[in-house]
């Protein structure tokens, strides 16, 4: 049970474990270099930078899963102790199995499925560490049921597979206790994890929704720990998730991997598209590769569906067993003129069997001639959860069933044959071997393995050749009917895809899977063949790992630090060049100097972004009027608005200079003239853009035109940001093209696309600038220049390739410094516009200092 001391949950996710008996106990740590163990610093509040030189002879793979692929059983013959086997259906284990034991050393971290007394943890750790390499992470009872059957099944479960509580009825209503367990259990698997790591060499690989935080936990205590998820579940669309009260926690959980893998494109981009929503995040693909940016690590995205283990699968298709049960299932059917239908589900609400079975009785009823003749095999799994739901699933099909199979049935034949109690693997084999079409009409799954298993049992071998009666080089056929919501559909391009909820369109799948040539049946098979023997757990697993080993490479090259408390907490990495703009570095900079160049973008710098009410403040007018009263000053502002509007804003600012629409307006004081970089433009090209951009914000709701004196602006800040960010790219396409023999450039930019005469750029302010000051005989000294976008990396060009040319002096002290940590040509940065002016405040008080004095 959660302590009661922790039911503030940031007090929990900080990192202070809650003690729960003996279930903590340390247990041995693993050698990683001879002689050496490693000794890891257990306080959990401290989160470590790590070295990266160590090395280790050999890679290791710590797995993390809710449980451990181990059957424990309790000794029969009346001792005490436990008997452990590997449990061969496990995923994990045929993980281990694919990438290849000479390749690298796998631990896994999780349950067990049995409830392990206090008394007995301590020994069955040691059996299961020095047998298996498993760590268990035992929980109590009572709260392994709210963090499993409780937050895990209740609530996460139904609400990825697109079920909303609205009613209690429908999946549980979010319970913030059910949460705190969920936080408390991640941030015990986390304190197993950290007995066995070593983080400057071990890869770690996080499997399924039961486990989302623990990336915090494990980034928390190691910032360049190597990590990857993969989600084994769908992921909604952004509508669903962001019902999910703690919605943020788990998405910025999530983002503390290195890698996070799903099953499909569709479950990618619906993650891609909360980020974006929800955290403000913009994705792009670099060859290939899909990389959200977050504060300065690339956390890259992976797509590709799991596959089966084909060994074990043609293990048990070469048993005796299987070959009986092949031959006894021969006579049942075949033998007496019955083709089967095969469904093999798991029973919840979410598989469909009650709609398989609706267009079973449809297609009887449609196609009479198929009665007699076609039996629906429905092999039901027992259900992983527990509850109500569960239940009713049962009574449904039971009902569905009795009442098909009295309508349709007769003497020798039922219609519907249901399976419900647990079948070993090579009996579920063998039915795979006999049936004519697989059928799988869940209405969400997120990836289902049913069809490949069932591809590769009718693929078979020689001996079951011969129980069918087939010549060794008889082409094998196949069919499936596979509902379009499940993750293994885009896959099957063969199959035919259904929508489930369409009981007719199901019935006519089915009748059309029954009456195809067998032709067209063999080159399916054939092609589901290539493609599934070739993408097994195997392939699944080392491309998974490849792409995160690539992923990691980066973390030796950049500095790391944690920032932010409980679960919003996050590691910022940047190039070891790039470091924030110390107040005391650039004051004692200012001081010592007497030519001084300071350039300062408005929108997003001085003022931020969010603001509705975009004119200057009083305090800002102030720091800007101090610092153009000092004599060894040269304070401009450089912005994209138009003339008449920053002339307006800034009309208290007597000496204050001011470059207007990108550069092309320059004004070195208020009673000056305006004077333009470039030859004055020809603006005919308006009328060619103009109606195009109309045409965009008339389909694009929230999005504006903007029309200066030089340029025009279409901004899409207040639209749908996924559809604005569409429409921008259609509209930049189709101004590039309309404009292609105009002399003006297109450019995108935050939440802009924008038109202006070539040649006017930033960069030509701060040049200019740099000219002017030298014009004056003040070769400056001392240069400062903040910007927030794209457009004000020109500036930051110009000031940085000056340092080595006559414009500055020599030893001058040069800041080129943007917003935000990310990629940039500046090599400073603040965090936002508070510090941005707050900085600029200092700079004034010092000029304010000095003048008094």
């Amino acid at each position: 049970m959660v302590s009661r001391s922790y039911s503030n949950l940031l007090e929990l996710a900080s990192g202070e474990s809650p003690s729960f008996g003996r279930m903590s106990r340390r247990i041995p740590r693993i050698m990683t270099v001879a002689g050496l163990i490693s000794d890891l610093d257990d306080d959990p509040s401290e989160s470590v930078c790590s070295d990266p030189s160590s090395s280790v002879q050999r890679d290791r793979l710590i797995i993390v899963a809710n449980q451990l692929p181990v059957r424990a059983q309790r000794k029969t013959d009346g001792s005490k102790g436990w008997i452990f086997s590997w449990d061969d259906n496990s995923l994990l284990l045929q993980l281990k199995d694919g990438i290849g034991d000479d390749d690298i050393e796998v631990i896994y971290v999780g349950c067990l499925k049995e409830d392990i007394h206090a008394s007995e943890q301590d020994e069955v750790s040691q059996i299961l560490l020095e047998s298996f390499k498993c760590v268990p992470t035992f929980l109590p009872p009572e709260l392994f049921s709210r963090y499993y059957h409780g937050f895990c099944k209740q609530q996460l479960w139904p609400l990825f597979h697109y079920m909303l509580p609205l009613s209690p009825d429908l999946g549980g209503r979010f319970n913030r206790s059910l949460w705190q367990a969920y936080v408390s259990v991640n941030k015990i698997f986390a304190d197993r994890i950290m007995e066995v790591i070593n983080p400057e060499d071990d890869f770690v690989w996080v499997h399924d929704y039961h486990l989302m935080v623990l990336p915090t936990f494990l980034r928390k205590r190691f910032n360049r720990v190597k990590l990857g998820f993969f989600l084994h579940s769908p992921f909604p669309s952004s509508e669903i998730y962001k019902t999910l009260p703690i919605r943020e926690e788990l998405l910025r959980a999530l983002l503390n991997s290195d890698l996070i893998g799903f099953h499909t494109f569709d479950y990618a981009r619906h993650f891609l598209s909360c980020c974006s929503r929800m955290l403000g995040l913009t994705y792009e693909s670099k060859r290939g590769y899909i990389g959200l940016e977050y504060y300065g690590r690339t956390v890259s995205i992976k797509i590709l569906p799991v596959g089966i283990h084909m060994g074990q699968l043609e293990s048990a298709l070469s048993l005796p067993e299987t070959e009986a049960k092949v031959a006894e299932l021969l006579k049942q059917y075949c033998d007496q003129g019955r083709i089967m239908l095969l469904g093999v589900d798991d029973m919840d609400i979410f598989k469909g069997i009650s709609l398989k079975l609706l267009a079973m009785e449809q297609l009887l009823i449609q196609h009479p001639e198929w009665q007699g003749k076609v039996v629906l095999v429905q092999i039901a799994n027992p259900a992983r959860g527990r509850g109500k739901d569960v239940k009713e699933v049962q009574a449904e099909t039971a009902l569905t069933v009795k009442r098909i199979n009295e309508t349709f049935g007769k003497p020798g034949y039922e219609p519907v044959v249901l399976i419900d109690e647990p079948l070993k693997f090579y009996e579920r084999i063998a039915y795979y071997v006999i049936a004519e079409c697989c059928l799988v009409t869940a209405v969400r799954d997120g990836m289902n393995l049913i069809p490949y298993e069932y591809i590769i049992s009718r693929q078979g071998n020689v001996k079951l050749d011969k129980v069918l009666g087939l010549e060794p080089s008889t082409p094998k056929k196949s069919m499936l009917v596979v509902s379009e919501f499940i993750g293994c559909s885009p896959s099957l391009s063969g199959a035919i895809r259904v929508n489930p909820w369409n009981i007719d369109a199901v019935a006519d799948a089915m009748d059309s899977a029954l009456e195809m040539a067998a032709p067209e049946k063999q080159l399916r098979h054939e092609k589901h063949y290539r493609y599934v023997s070739t993408h097994d757990v195997g392939y699944w697993a080392r491309s998974f790992l490849q792409d995160l080993e690539r992923t990691c490479r980066e973390h030796v090259r950049r500095r790391c630090w944690g920032i932010g408390f409980g679960l919003s907490f996050r590691v910022v990495a940047l190039d070891p060049n790039f470091r924030k703009l110390s107040m005391e570095h650039i004051v004692s900079a200012y001081k010592r100097t007497t030519a001084r160049a300071i350039l300062l973008d408005y929108d997003g710098t001085l003022m931020p972004q969010a603001s509705i009410d975009k004119s200057p403040t009083l305090k800002s007018i102030e720091i800007l009027n101090n610092l153009c009263r000092d004599k060894s000053n040269m304070v401009f502002i450089v912005s994209a608005r138009s003339r008449n509007t920053l002339a307006d804003w800034f009309s208290p600012c007597e000496k204050l200079g001011i470059a207007a629409e990108h550069g092309y307006f320059l004004r070195l004081k208020r009673d000056a003239d305006w004077e333009t970089c470039v030859t004055v433009a020809d603006c005919s090209w308006k009328q060619i853009a103009e109606p195009v951009m109309r045409l965009y914000t008339e389909t694009t709701d929230g999005s504006t035109i903007e029309d200066k004196e030089t340029s025009l602006v279409w901004s899409y800040e207040d639209a749908d940001p996924d559809f604005g960010s569409c429409q921008a790219k259609e509209l930049l396409d189709h101004l590039e093209s309309v404009l292609a023999n105009e002399p003006v450039t297109v450019k995108s930019g935050q939440s802009i696309v924008e038109v202006k005469p070539q040649g006017v750029s930033k960069g030509l302010v701060a040049k200019r600038l740099l000219s002017i000051m030298q014009e004056k005989g003040m070769s400056p000294d001392f240069v400062l220049c903040i910007g927030d976008d794209r457009s004000d990396e020109d500036m930051f060009e110009v000031i940085t390739s000056s340092m080595a040319g006559p414009s500055i002096a020599p030893s001058a002290e040069v800041f080129a410094c943007t917003v935000c940590r990310k990629p940039s040509k500046a090599k400073y940065y603040l965090d936002d516009t508070v510090e941005i002016v707050r900085l600029m405040q200092g700079l004034a008080s010092v000029s304010e200092q000095t003048a008094s004095g």
